[in-house]
């Protein structure tokens, strides 16, 4: 009886001892997570470590009272007996784990896989990522609660998960056209060889025939895509897309190629006619070329009265404005490529705070080019004794210089609004082109801002994220002229027809962008050009174009 009594006393003072443990243990976790690590956190330039701490410091905090709990239960030999509270317990902590995993998937996950895809220019956050945040949160409750039936209640689901498979097998047979769409839609999500707005021309293997059209969206099942000819827009299934041959128009660069011949007299003066042919091609606005050669010939064609004449002069306009944008731009990597070689040579051995301050500085000039500023704010942060300290946060907010960057790209974008050939919904279509353009070069340009900030393990590596933000500059933002983007006059061959013979020229160019005018802008170009050479050569050389 006795030995009983001290048996059970003992327990008595172990679940007591264990309480006031985990009770401590909860209290000091309880000042980790909610004081020491989040003043800590809040020195980072990125909040996600803030976030992912305020996320998981309450279920983290009662996941660990739990698992004490849980312990006590099983290690104290009058609870151990209690079945139910065994379960209970488990039960919480099953829960408890699973609204984990909830906030974190949707609260910092899927935001920051939102941001991600923002920065990078992919296209699956509007698609992929709403179906994960469908699925993913379901499929989390249904095991919760699986596991809720089967190990707390001691439900036995073996019967339910073998008839759940054999269903699963039956159902995707039956719809194995529509789980092929998708998966084909997911890969094209994740390694998508296009964006939205590139121009494609799809080639279809078993008709020999193409298209030409605008991707407008890639879904889960279809993707849609706007058909120049059609005037429409068409929804091809994912697993179809992959059979096609799909030649993508906007890349390695943003303007698209026309070819097209023509045919004149040999008697004429050929070396004259290709050389107003190349004029005329170089001349017309929407054509791509060096501007100060296009400007020149701009002043000598096209002078079709009313119907030309406000088009001219909002090509010279246009012109004169991308002009200035191409000169800022090369201001701003020359800036760059400077800052480039400045860090390359003080980067070895790490950085010294005086160095990083003298790079800072040089990015701060930088910015300026760019129509951008860093503003230092102070914001009060509360320590965990409840002691306010100044803490400076670093914000990159726009200037209103009128000769930065983001000005001028905006004036000649809004310049370009005025073209009278612009169909309604072009307004729309390069507001969003180069205001996201705009907006994504201050996401790299706050992210490289960060990195000098605070380089850290890094410091070796700041040239390699300069040089990443002069690559995206010429490729993604916008695009240099090259001489290759020259319009070219070719004399190919001699054409018999009827009897009759003819010089074959083909006229090769660029037009600067396809997806405006519904897609009709290079078919409108293209009769711009032969109706000024027919306009310019119809007495010299009588042939057909």
């Amino acid at each position: 009886m006795i030995a009983r009594l001290n048996h059970y006393l003992q327990d008595i003072f172990y679940i007591a001892l264990s309480l006031v443990i985990t009770v401590f243990g909860a209290i000091g976790l309880y000042v980790i997570l909610f004081h020491l690590l989040r003043s800590y956190f809040r020195r980072f330039e990125r909040d996600i470590a803030l976030v992912t701490l305020n996320v998981s410091a309450y279920p983290g905090l009662t996941l660990f009272v739990l698992l004490g709990l849980a312990m006590i239960a099983q290690n104290s030999n009058s609870l151990a007996t209690v079945d139910w509270l065994q379960r209970l317990l488990l039960g919480c902590i099953i829960l408890t784990i699973s609204y984990w995993c909830l906030r974190l998937f949707k609260q910092v996950l899927i935001y920051y896989l939102k941001d991600y895809a923002e920065t990078t220019e992919v296209m699956w956050d509007e698609v992929l990522l709403p179906l994960l945040e469908a699925i993913v949160p379901v499929m989390i409750i249904l095991m919760s609660g699986a596991l809720i039936l089967q190990l707390c209640l001691g439900l036995n689901l073996t019967g339910a998960w073998v008839t759940l498979g054999g269903s699963a097998f039956i159902i995707g047979f039956a719809v194995k056209d529509i789980l092929a769409n998708f998966f084909s839609g997911i890969a094209l999500l994740i390694d998508s060889p296009f964006r939205f707005g590139d121009v494609l021309r799809i080639e279809s293997g078993s008709e020999g025939s193409s298209h030409l059209g605008i991707l407008r969206k890639i879904g889960v099942r279809v993707t849609h895509i706007y058909m120049f000819e059609l005037h429409t827009e068409v929804y091809i299934p994912n697993s179809v897309m992959q059979s096609h041959k799909i030649t993508n128009l906007s890349r390695p660069i943003e303007p698209v190629f026309f070819s097209t011949p023509i045919e004149f007299n040999p008697q004429c003066n050929l070396e004259h006619a290709k050389k107003i042919m190349q004029e005329i091609l170089l001349a017309h606005p929407d054509t791509v070329g060096n501007i100060e050669s296009k400007l020149t010939c701009l002043k000598n064609y096209y002078g079709w009265e009313n119907e030309f004449a406000q088009k001219k002069e909002n090509g010279i306009q246009r012109l004169l404005a991308e002009y200035a944008v191409n000169n800022k731009l090369e201001e701003v990597e020359d800036a760059l490529n400077a800052m480039m070689i400045t860090l390359q040579f003080v980067e070895q051995g790490g950085l010294t705070q005086e160095e990083i301050d003298t790079v800072q500085t040089e990015y701060d000039d930088i910015l300026k080019l760019m129509g951008l500023t860093v503003v230092k704010q102070k914001t009060r942060k509360q320590s965990f004794l409840n002691l306010q300290h100044i803490q400076p946060k670093f914000v990159i907010r726009e200037t209103k210089d009128p000769d930065s960057l983001i000005h001028l790209v905006r004036k000649w974008y809004r310049i370009w609004l005025g073209d009278p050939n612009m169909a309604d919904e072009d307004e729309y279509v390069l507001l969003e082109i180069w205001e996201r353009k705009i907006e994504l070069l201050k996401r790299r340009t706050r992210k490289l801002h960060q990195k000098i900030l605070n380089p850290l393990q890094e410091e070796t590596r700041l040239d390699d994220y300069v040089k990443e933000l002069v690559r995206w500059l010429r490729d993604r933002f916008k695009q240099a002229r090259s001489s290759w983007h020259e319009p070219e006059v070719r004399m190919e061959r001699v054409v018999k027809d009827e009897g009759h013979t003819y010089i074959r020229f083909t006229l090769n160019y660029y037009v600067d962008d396809i997806r405006l005018e519904d897609g009709e802008r290079g078919t409108r170009v293209n009769s711009d050009i032969h109706r000024e050479i027919m306009h310019h050569l119809k007495d010299d050389c009588r042939g057909q174009a």
